[in-house]
Protein backbone atom coordinates (compact mmCIF):
# COMPACT_ATOMS: atom_id res chain seq x y z
CA UNK A 1 0.00 0.00 0.00
CA UNK A 2 2.76 2.64 0.87
CA UNK A 3 5.21 1.49 -2.15
CA UNK A 4 1.93 2.06 -4.37
CA UNK A 5 0.52 5.07 -3.01
CA UNK A 6 4.34 7.37 -2.84
CA UNK A 7 4.94 5.60 -6.66
CA UNK A 8 1.18 6.82 -7.54
CA UNK A 9 1.91 10.27 -5.91
CA UNK A 10 4.97 10.85 -7.75
CA UNK A 11 4.10 9.12 -11.36
CA UNK A 12 0.67 10.74 -11.41
CA UNK A 13 -0.58 7.17 -12.13
CA UNK A 14 -4.18 6.68 -11.02
CA UNK A 15 -4.50 3.39 -10.98
CA UNK A 16 -1.84 3.04 -8.09
CA UNK A 17 -3.20 5.56 -6.12
CA UNK A 18 -6.54 3.92 -6.63
CA UNK A 19 -5.52 0.99 -6.06
CA UNK A 20 -3.19 2.36 -2.47
CA UNK A 21 -6.44 3.67 -1.53
CA UNK A 22 -8.44 0.21 -1.66
CA UNK A 23 -5.79 -1.41 0.17
CA UNK A 24 -6.02 1.05 2.84
CA UNK A 25 -9.59 0.45 3.48
CA UNK A 26 -8.14 -3.40 2.92
CA UNK A 27 -5.95 -3.36 6.13
CA UNK A 28 -8.95 -2.21 8.10
CA UNK A 29 -10.99 -4.97 6.28
CA UNK A 30 -9.00 -7.59 6.90
CA UNK A 31 -8.32 -6.63 10.26
CA UNK A 32 -11.63 -6.30 11.41
CA UNK A 33 -12.35 -9.56 9.56
CA UNK A 34 -9.19 -11.09 11.95
CA UNK A 35 -10.67 -9.48 14.85
CA UNK A 36 -14.16 -10.87 13.95
CA UNK A 37 -13.07 -14.42 13.22
CA UNK A 38 -11.58 -14.38 16.99
CA UNK A 39 -14.34 -13.06 18.53
CA UNK A 40 -16.36 -15.63 17.03
CA UNK A 41 -14.56 -18.61 18.88
CA UNK A 42 -15.45 -17.54 22.18
CA UNK A 43 -18.22 -19.64 24.09
CA UNK A 44 -21.62 -18.45 24.35
CA UNK A 45 -22.78 -16.72 27.66
CA UNK A 46 -26.39 -16.48 29.56
CA UNK A 47 -27.40 -13.45 27.91
CA UNK A 48 -25.83 -14.20 24.36
CA UNK A 49 -27.25 -17.77 23.79
CA UNK A 50 -25.51 -18.10 19.84
CA UNK A 51 -21.97 -16.28 21.74
CA UNK A 52 -20.80 -13.98 18.88
CA UNK A 53 -21.12 -15.73 15.48
CA UNK A 54 -23.47 -12.87 14.07
CA UNK A 55 -20.19 -10.74 14.52
CA UNK A 56 -19.19 -12.63 10.94
CA UNK A 57 -22.45 -11.37 9.30
CA UNK A 58 -21.58 -7.50 10.23
CA UNK A 59 -18.03 -8.07 9.60
CA UNK A 60 -19.51 -8.98 6.22
CA UNK A 61 -21.69 -5.95 5.63
CA UNK A 62 -19.17 -3.52 6.56
CA UNK A 63 -16.27 -4.81 4.00
CA UNK A 64 -19.10 -4.89 1.25
CA UNK A 65 -20.26 -1.73 1.81
CA UNK A 66 -16.44 -0.64 1.44
CA UNK A 67 -15.88 -2.23 -1.24
CA UNK A 68 -18.72 -0.32 -2.84
CA UNK A 69 -17.83 2.91 -2.01
CA UNK A 70 -14.10 2.31 -2.90
CA UNK A 71 -14.99 1.02 -6.41
CA UNK A 72 -17.50 4.01 -6.47
CA UNK A 73 -14.80 6.78 -5.64
CA UNK A 74 -12.39 5.33 -8.20
CA UNK A 75 -15.34 5.37 -11.31
CA UNK A 76 -15.48 8.68 -10.24
CA UNK A 77 -12.25 9.59 -9.97
CA UNK A 78 -11.39 7.65 -13.67
CA UNK A 79 -13.78 9.81 -15.25
CA UNK A 80 -12.73 12.67 -13.93
CA UNK A 81 -8.85 11.78 -15.63
CA UNK A 82 -11.06 10.65 -18.91
CA UNK A 83 -12.01 14.17 -19.49
CA UNK A 84 -8.36 15.91 -18.56
CA UNK A 85 -5.65 12.95 -18.74
CA UNK A 86 -2.39 13.45 -16.75
CA UNK A 87 1.07 12.92 -17.31
CA UNK A 88 2.17 9.89 -16.15
CA UNK A 89 5.99 8.57 -15.39
CA UNK A 90 5.72 5.09 -16.70
CA UNK A 91 8.96 3.62 -14.92
CA UNK A 92 7.78 4.06 -11.51
CA UNK A 93 4.50 3.16 -12.49
CA UNK A 94 5.39 -0.49 -14.20
CA UNK A 95 7.49 -0.95 -11.36
CA UNK A 96 5.07 -0.34 -8.29
CA UNK A 97 2.76 -2.66 -10.05
CA UNK A 98 4.51 -5.27 -10.65
CA UNK A 99 5.28 -5.67 -7.25
CA UNK A 100 1.94 -4.90 -5.74
CA UNK A 101 1.05 -7.93 -7.80
CA UNK A 102 3.31 -10.02 -6.81
CA UNK A 103 2.21 -9.52 -2.93
CA UNK A 104 -1.21 -9.46 -3.73
CA UNK A 105 -0.88 -12.87 -5.50
CA UNK A 106 1.08 -14.31 -2.65
CA UNK A 107 -1.91 -13.30 0.01
CA UNK A 108 -4.21 -14.94 -2.53
CA UNK A 109 -2.62 -18.25 -2.02
CA UNK A 110 -3.20 -18.14 1.28
CA UNK A 111 -6.71 -17.74 1.32
CA UNK A 112 -7.68 -19.22 -1.73
CA UNK A 113 -8.46 -23.07 -0.42
CA UNK A 114 -10.32 -21.73 2.59
CA UNK A 115 -12.75 -18.97 0.70
CA UNK A 116 -15.81 -20.73 0.93
CA UNK A 117 -15.52 -21.58 4.83
CA UNK A 118 -17.67 -18.56 5.88
CA UNK A 119 -18.84 -14.94 4.45
CA UNK A 120 -16.80 -13.27 6.70
CA UNK A 121 -13.43 -15.83 4.85
CA UNK A 122 -14.96 -14.68 1.66
CA UNK A 123 -15.19 -10.75 2.15
CA UNK A 124 -11.75 -11.00 2.85
CA UNK A 125 -11.04 -12.94 -0.10
CA UNK A 126 -12.71 -10.64 -2.07
CA UNK A 127 -10.75 -8.32 -1.19
CA UNK A 128 -7.09 -9.40 -1.31
CA UNK A 129 -8.75 -10.58 -5.18
CA UNK A 130 -9.78 -6.69 -5.76
CA UNK A 131 -6.10 -5.95 -5.12
CA UNK A 132 -4.85 -8.71 -6.94
CA UNK A 133 -7.33 -7.53 -10.42
CA UNK A 134 -6.00 -3.80 -9.53
CA UNK A 135 -2.55 -4.64 -9.81
CA UNK A 136 -3.51 -6.37 -12.55
CA UNK A 137 -4.79 -3.44 -13.90
CA UNK A 138 -2.29 -1.09 -13.20
CA UNK A 139 0.74 -3.35 -14.96
CA UNK A 140 -1.77 -3.38 -18.02
CA UNK A 141 -2.34 -0.13 -17.98
CA UNK A 142 1.46 1.03 -17.66
CA UNK A 143 2.68 -1.52 -20.38
CA UNK A 144 0.06 0.01 -22.34
CA UNK A 145 1.30 3.69 -21.78
CA UNK A 146 5.19 2.71 -22.46
CA UNK A 147 4.79 0.89 -25.59
CA UNK A 148 1.93 3.00 -27.11
CA UNK A 149 1.73 6.10 -24.68
CA UNK A 150 -1.88 6.43 -24.88
CA UNK A 151 -2.55 7.67 -20.78
CA UNK A 152 -6.17 6.94 -21.42
CA UNK A 153 -5.41 3.55 -20.36
CA UNK A 154 -4.99 4.46 -16.77
CA UNK A 155 -8.53 5.43 -15.90
CA UNK A 156 -10.01 3.14 -18.44
CA UNK A 157 -8.75 -0.10 -16.46
CA UNK A 158 -9.40 1.54 -13.21
CA UNK A 159 -13.04 1.65 -14.56
CA UNK A 160 -13.14 -2.28 -15.90
CA UNK A 161 -11.48 -3.45 -12.71
CA UNK A 162 -13.86 -0.88 -10.18
CA UNK A 163 -16.92 -2.66 -11.91
CA UNK A 164 -15.89 -6.42 -11.52
CA UNK A 165 -15.09 -5.46 -7.50
CA UNK A 166 -18.70 -4.28 -7.75
CA UNK A 167 -19.99 -7.06 -8.80
CA UNK A 168 -18.62 -9.40 -5.86
CA UNK A 169 -19.71 -6.58 -3.35
CA UNK A 170 -23.00 -6.49 -4.06
CA UNK A 171 -23.22 -10.35 -4.17
CA UNK A 172 -21.53 -10.64 -0.82
CA UNK A 173 -23.35 -7.62 0.49
CA UNK A 174 -26.51 -9.24 -0.48
CA UNK A 175 -25.75 -12.24 1.02
CA UNK A 176 -24.82 -11.18 4.48
CA UNK A 177 -28.43 -8.69 4.52
CA UNK A 178 -30.41 -11.76 3.88
CA UNK A 179 -28.80 -13.68 7.01
CA UNK A 180 -29.61 -10.37 8.94
CA UNK A 181 -32.92 -10.59 7.91
CA UNK A 182 -32.92 -14.10 8.38
CA UNK A 183 -34.48 -15.13 5.17
CA UNK A 184 -34.56 -18.75 4.31
CA UNK A 185 -31.00 -19.77 3.20
CA UNK A 186 -30.79 -20.44 -0.84
CA UNK A 187 -29.68 -23.70 -0.24
CA UNK A 188 -32.59 -25.04 1.78
CA UNK A 189 -35.90 -25.00 -0.20
CA UNK A 190 -39.30 -23.89 2.03
CA UNK A 191 -41.59 -26.07 0.25
CA UNK A 192 -39.19 -29.44 0.43
CA UNK A 193 -39.07 -28.91 4.59
CA UNK A 194 -42.75 -28.45 4.51
CA UNK A 195 -43.23 -31.91 2.19
CA UNK A 196 -40.56 -33.54 4.15
CA UNK A 197 -42.08 -32.81 7.05
CA UNK A 198 -46.00 -33.50 6.14
CA UNK A 199 -44.21 -36.99 5.01
CA UNK A 200 -43.88 -37.89 8.56
CA UNK A 201 -46.54 -40.40 9.28
CA UNK A 202 -49.09 -39.10 11.80
CA UNK A 203 -48.40 -35.69 10.81
CA UNK A 204 -51.36 -33.69 9.77
CA UNK A 205 -50.28 -30.06 9.67
CA UNK A 206 -47.60 -27.76 9.89
CA UNK A 207 -47.56 -24.17 10.51
CA UNK A 208 -45.08 -21.21 11.79
CA UNK A 209 -42.30 -22.61 10.24
CA UNK A 210 -39.50 -20.53 10.08
CA UNK A 211 -35.77 -21.40 8.61
CA UNK A 212 -32.71 -18.92 8.70
CA UNK A 213 -28.99 -18.73 8.98
CA UNK A 214 -27.09 -18.29 12.03
CA UNK A 215 -23.77 -17.45 10.61
CA UNK A 216 -22.30 -19.17 8.17
CA UNK A 217 -22.68 -23.05 8.00
CA UNK A 218 -24.93 -22.66 10.91
CA UNK A 219 -28.86 -23.08 9.72
CA UNK A 220 -31.87 -23.33 12.10
CA UNK A 221 -35.40 -23.93 12.32
CA UNK A 222 -38.56 -23.61 14.01
CA UNK A 223 -41.80 -24.87 13.55
CA UNK A 224 -45.33 -26.01 14.94
CA UNK A 225 -46.64 -29.92 13.66
CA UNK A 226 -49.36 -30.88 14.50
CA UNK A 227 -49.51 -34.32 15.51
CA UNK A 228 -53.04 -35.35 16.81
CA UNK A 229 -52.14 -38.87 18.28
CA UNK A 230 -50.14 -38.24 21.29
CA UNK A 231 -48.17 -41.51 21.28
CA UNK A 232 -47.02 -40.61 18.03
CA UNK A 233 -44.99 -38.00 19.91
CA UNK A 234 -42.08 -39.48 20.53
CA UNK A 235 -41.63 -41.51 16.66
CA UNK A 236 -42.34 -38.54 14.67
CA UNK A 237 -40.49 -35.94 16.17
CA UNK A 238 -37.48 -38.19 15.83
CA UNK A 239 -38.38 -38.89 12.32
CA UNK A 240 -38.84 -35.56 11.18
CA UNK A 241 -35.20 -34.21 12.95
CA UNK A 242 -33.33 -37.11 10.60
CA UNK A 243 -35.31 -35.92 7.84
CA UNK A 244 -34.24 -31.97 8.55
CA UNK A 245 -30.85 -32.83 9.05
CA UNK A 246 -30.39 -34.44 5.80
CA UNK A 247 -31.55 -30.94 4.66
CA UNK A 248 -28.79 -29.40 6.29
CA UNK A 249 -30.37 -27.95 9.34
CA UNK A 250 -28.52 -28.80 12.38
CA UNK A 251 -30.42 -27.05 15.16
CA UNK A 252 -34.12 -27.61 14.78
CA UNK A 253 -37.08 -26.77 17.25
CA UNK A 254 -40.17 -28.18 16.67
CA UNK A 255 -43.64 -27.23 18.81
CA UNK A 256 -45.83 -31.22 18.64
CA UNK A 257 -49.46 -30.29 19.07
CA UNK A 258 -52.27 -32.32 19.36
CA UNK A 259 -54.42 -29.64 17.80
CA UNK A 260 -54.05 -26.89 15.66
CA UNK A 261 -52.55 -23.73 17.63
CA UNK A 262 -51.70 -21.55 14.31
CA UNK A 263 -49.98 -18.14 15.48
CA UNK A 264 -47.99 -15.72 14.10
CA UNK A 265 -47.83 -15.06 10.39
CA UNK A 266 -48.93 -18.27 9.08
CA UNK A 267 -52.19 -17.35 10.83
CA UNK A 268 -53.22 -14.44 8.68
CA UNK A 269 -53.12 -16.57 5.38
CA UNK A 270 -55.48 -19.00 6.68
CA UNK A 271 -59.51 -19.21 8.15
CA UNK A 272 -59.67 -18.26 12.02
CA UNK A 273 -59.42 -22.15 13.80
CA UNK A 274 -62.66 -23.27 15.31
CA UNK A 275 -63.00 -22.01 19.31
CA UNK A 276 -63.10 -24.47 21.68
CA UNK A 277 -60.21 -26.34 20.89
CA UNK A 278 -58.16 -27.87 23.96
CA UNK A 279 -54.85 -26.39 24.47
CA UNK A 280 -52.83 -29.12 25.41
CA UNK A 281 -49.17 -29.65 23.64
CA UNK A 282 -46.02 -31.14 23.93
CA UNK A 283 -42.73 -29.88 23.09
CA UNK A 284 -39.78 -31.38 21.35
CA UNK A 285 -36.52 -29.94 20.87
CA UNK A 286 -34.08 -31.39 18.81
CA UNK A 287 -30.42 -30.21 18.14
Amino acid sequence: MVIEAVAGWVSGALALLADAGHMLIDVAALALSAFTAWLARRPATPSKTYGYLRLEILAAVVNGAALIGIAVAVIVEAIDRLGSPQPIRVDIFLAAASAGLLINLFSLRILHDVRHSGLNVRGAYLHVLGDALGSVGALIAALVVQFTGWTLADPIVSIVLSLLILGGAWQLLRESTDVLLEAAPPHVPMEEVRRRLLAVEGVRDVHDLHVWTVTSGVVAMSGHVVVPDLTRHPEALERMLHDLEHLGIQHSTLQLEIVDHCQGLDCLRREPAAAGHAHGHHHGHGH
